[in-house]
């Protein structure tokens, strides 16, 4: 071989051995490309507004995530926004392959940008982000409606008529965009059937608040209410704390289907809860987010503001049914069934 071919074939060697190089580097991220593209990023909101983030979303997309073979670095951001976008910088830094994030508070969409800025998709978890590339949730509306009728319902066994009942509204956090369509969806049933809301303190995710302003609208109507439409078994409890101090029980709406929720339902101090199996949501996620991880892009055919949405069913659930949650495996009896509830239990055939 001539030397010349020989000289052109080590620079050959050498450039491709500097571009490989150069494609390995994670960017501003600062880890590989293939160490990235192998981690998936979650953020959980906090542990206070609900119990499903640790007690159910956290193990599920763990457990899926993993057993595909990639890494879940799965953190909570513990209802705090200066926490969340450290925790994103953190992950960021050691490089995702997809970011999958529950908003908090408005957090996620800063660090939406910043993943985007880096090609990493984002997927918008249970509450939707502007900006992300993916919306994966509940039919938030229908969950409304769901909460709605069963206030409607409830009024009309009772012998009211839901044109002239009094009905408190104590929705969520309207910086949580689910919020505004809980309410929404709500708000079409009941208004349909003739209510107009009595009160309508404002929204948080938050049970002592919520028990705060609950109080305070019930004062001001002389202690008189018919029902009240409340967006989360959480703030439920803080209403219903009021209503047992008052000595009142009147039809209450929840969501969540949390252990608090159903034992409230069972002992008929709060009317129904609406179940959205964390299971579902999570594995729709997971799945996502497994394919965004291997390099493929699915499409979606229904959009939200434009976004791909994947779109999981809620169900009402009543003391009748609360033993299909405990069927699915979201909740244990021996939780729900404790010595004040057992009765309760022992009637709607919880076990």
């Amino acid at each position: 071989m001539k030397k010349s071919s020989m000289i052109s074939l080590a620079v050959l060697a050498s450039a491709s051995a500097l571009l490989l190089a150069g494609c390995s580097s994670g960017g501003s991220g600062g880890g590989s490309t293939t160490k990235a593209s192998t981690r998936a990023c979650v953020i959980l909101p906090d542990a206070v507004s609900s119990p499903r983030w640790e007690n159910g979303d956290r193990p599920a997309l763990q457990k899926a995530i993993t057993d595909a073979g990639f890494t879940a670095d799965i953190q909570n951001a513990q209802g705090d926004t200066s926490k969340y976008a450290t925790i994103a910088d953190q992950q960021l830094n050691k490089g995702c392959g997809v970011m999958l994030l529950v908003d908090y508070n408005g957090a996620g969409v800063t660090v939406a940008k910043k993943a985007k800025a880096q090609g990493i998709p984002v997927i918008a978890y249970d509450r939707p982000i502007a900006g992300a590339d993916y919306y994966v949730s509940f039919d938030n509306e229908k969950v409304g409606e769901l909460q709605g009728q069963s206030i409607v319902d409830a009024l009309k066994a009772e012998n009211k008529d839901p044109s002239t009942a009094k009905v408190i509204y104590m929705g969520g956090d309207p910086t949580d965009g689910n919020a505004k369509m809980f309410h929404d969806g709500a708000v079409k049933i009941m208004s349909a059937a003739g209510i107009k809301p009595a009160a309508e303190p404002p929204g948080i995710w938050d049970a002592d608040k919520t028990a705060t302003n609950f109080e305070q609208a019930l004062t001001s109507l002389g202690g008189k209410v018919d029902a009240v439409w409340v967006a989360n078994d959480t703030n439920a409890s803080g209403v219903i704390s009021v209503l047992d101090k008052n000595g009142l029980t009147v039809p209450v709406t929840g969501q969540d289907a949390s252990t608090a929720g159903l034992q409230n339902v069972l002992l008929g101090k709060q009317t129904s809860t609406v179940y959205k199996p964390y299971q579902d949501e999570a594995k729709a996620a997971s799945d996502l987010a497994i394919q965004l991880l291997k390099g493929k892009h699915p499409k979606e055919s229904q959009k939200v503001d434009g976004v791909p949405f994947i779109a999981e069913t809620p169900q009402l659930i009543t003391a009748a049914t609360v033993q299909k949650v405990v069927d699915d495996g979201a909740a244990k009896a021996s939780d729900i069934c404790t010595a004040a509830v057992a009765a309760a239990c022992t009637k709607y055939g919880v076990k």
